[in-house]
């Protein structure tokens, strides 16, 4: 019996494809058999690996609905797995998900990556919906949890934690990577994921000027490349005002663009090669970072704004958060952890120990038992996985 993922996919770039490719690989590695229905977009045209049954295209209502009944009249199919975001699917705020639902007769578990403590009122409307539908809702953090059932109105026994999931990646030495590189010498800050203004990478720059007579050494890698859809409609004017910013406070041997997309070996090595990982998201209500799981998987020690999902992934002495978002409090933050090694070490062994806890084998076996549990089999989810009631 299988699993359907709706969702954004690879060769699509962005983060929710990301994460639907992994989840789907390691699942099927857990021996679960998992097939996608691909939500598209018209900017541009993809040509998607074979476990892609179904391309929804993202503005077409027809075909939400023509997706839910081939699942629906697919006997093999026991549960289907939805990422929601709001900016994925198609019409005001991505309600047309909604369409396939309502015709969906299959169970389902609703993943939310993005859950707003001031949502407007179509965007509560249409997670409160699909919340109330879902035979079970997924979240990353204790925050969210709280958020979906105070704001949303979803049953708290319907929701479960299962925090984002990182690869397991080969961990390699440090002055090694360094020297392969070209880097030795050098203390390295990295930023990595696909370039957009919501990245916060001008806090980061700010940052960087303020500590560069302190840390002459210091070497700022913005690594990824500009977002596709971003770089469709307005072309690379955020990187081109990030290249002028580095020109302007005189950082030009202190950053490194990396411009293309990394695969996960090369991503590894620029993680592992990391003094000190910066999270400058501008944005409080980020309720999940990709590349900040990556980060805190790598055992990294992190410096972050005061976000969601930071200020919760990073308690307990595993990174240092700003009080507010501004650049020089980032900067002493910064300081603080290149100036004292013990603290980079502390910090670096508190991340590595919970990332192992996150790896993708680990979170897979997760989403299975919420499967099993919607669909009647004699799994459960453990106390430590269920939110349950309180919140």
């Amino acid at each position: 019996m299988a699993l359907v993922n709706v969702g954004t996919y690879p060769p699509k770039q962005c983060g929710i494809a990301s994460f639907s490719k992994d989840l789907r690989d390691n699942l099927v590695a857990a021996g679960e058999d998992v097939k996608v229905i691909a939500v598209s977009d018209s900017a541009y045209s993809y040509v998607y690996p074979p476990e892609v049954f179904y391309k929804i295209r993202q503005e077409k209502k027809a075909d939400y609905i023509e997706a839910a009944k081939i699942v629906n009249c697919n006997p093999n199919i026991r549960a289907v797995v939805i990422q929601h975001e709001y900016g994925i699917f198609g019409g005001t705020d991505g309600e047309y998900i909604l369409k396939f639902t309502f015709h969906l007769r299959k169970p389902f578990i609703l993943v939310t990556h993005t859950v707003l403590p001031r949502p407007s009122s179509s965007q509560k409307s249409i997670l409160s919906r699909l919340g109330q539908k879902a035979a079970a809702v997924v979240c990353m953090t204790r925050r969210s949890a709280g958020l979906l059932t105070r704001v949303y109105g979803v049953a708290p026994e319907k929701i479960a934690l299962i925090h984002h999931g990182v690869p397991v990646f080969e961990e390699k030495d440090r002055d090694e990577l360094k020297r392969k590189y070209g880097l030795e010498g050098r203390k390295v800050i990295t930023t990595f994921g696909l370039i957009g203004p919501g990245k916060g990478l001008e806090n980061g720059l700010l940052a960087l000027a303020r500590i560069i007579d302190k840390h002459p050494d210091v070497l700022y890698l913005i690594a990824g490349e500009t977002h596709p859809m971003l770089l469709k409609r307005e072309g690379d004017r955020y990187r081109h005002m990030l290249m002028r910013m580095v020109v302007e406070h005189g950082l030009e041997n202190h950053v490194k663009f990396v411009n293309r997309f990394l695969e996960l070996d090369e991503l590894g090595d620029y993680l592992y090669m990391t003094d000190l990982y910066l999270s400058p998201y501008p944005n409080r209500d980020q309720a999940v970072s990709g590349t900040l799981s990556y980060a805190v998987g790598c055992g990294r020690a992190v410096v972050a704004t005061p976000y969601e999902h930071a200020l919760e992934l990073l308690s307990d002495g595993k990174g240092l958060i700003a009080r507010e978002i501004d650049p020089e409090e980032i900067a002493g933050l910064m300081d603080r952890v290149l100036s004292d090694d013990k603290l980079r070490r502390d910090m670096e062994a508190r991340t590595r120990e919970f990332g192992k806890s996150i790896e993708w084998p680990r979170i897979a076996k997760q989403y299975i038992k919420v499967a099993d549990q919607i669909t009647g089999t004699s799994q459960q989810v453990s106390d430590s996985e269920r939110v349950g009631h309180g919140l």
